[in-house]
């Protein structure tokens, strides 16, 4: 089945979800879904990657970054760690992570793993430039996210990613001004079923 055919079908073929853990440290309670999030990206079994349980992620359930240990290191040789939180707290509501749909978590992992597609091929500087425009310009921000979502969107995570989203959009107890941030910063269902439709 190629990326389109996927893209458009929550439909998954069989396959050994385990060949996509090489060069992977995965936590043994999000296996799966870091395998099967993994599997739409076959280019990326050479990068290594840890996911990491942290518990201090503001404001969101994952992070995804470069090692930075590794970041003078040549493209094909740096590590990059995607850092998941036990659980999600805005305000005074926690949704802890293993009360997530499994579809959502594969979305949110695909999303992230759409950050490590884009951070894998830049330059030291231009992850430099990346990371202070990331922190201090909303415009660079809301680029990024459209970026890590435009590359699950071609890796065949459409369906994935509007399920996170509508997860997050129509969750009762996440407060309105929360569900703004996410509706002004990333890409909303409706644009994502138009992507898949444009291809």
């Amino acid at each position: 089945m190629n990326n389109t055919a996927r893209a458009t079908s929550s439909y998954m073929p069989e396959v050994d979800l385990e060949q996509f853990a090489q060069n992977k440290v995965i936590p043994d309670t999000l296996r799966k879904e870091i395998l099967t999030a993994l599997s739409y990206y076959p280019e990326l079994k050479g990068t290594k990657i840890h996911f990491v349980f942290k518990d201090n992620i503001k404001k969101s359930f994952m992070q995804a970054q470069p090692l930075v240990k590794t970041m003078f290191r040549s493209r094909g040789k740096r590590e990059y760690v995607i850092f998941i939180s036990h659980y999600f707290k805005i305000g005074l509501e926690r949704i802890f992570i293993h009360s997530v749909p499994f579809g959502v978590l594969v979305g949110w992992l695909g999303h992230e793993l759409g950050h490590v597609m884009d951070y894998k091929d830049r330059s030291f500087f231009s992850l430099l430039k990346f990371g202070f425009g990331y922190i201090l310009s909303k415009a660079y921000l809301i680029g990024a996210e459209r970026v890590a979502d435009t590359h699950a969107i071609q890796h065949g995570l459409a369906d994935r990613i509007i399920e996170t989203k509508n997860y997050i959009l129509n969750h009762a107890h996440l407060p309105e001004r929360y569900k703004s941030k996410i509706r002004r910063l990333y890409m909303p269902p409706e644009e994502v079923m138009m992507m898949v439709e444009a291809r």
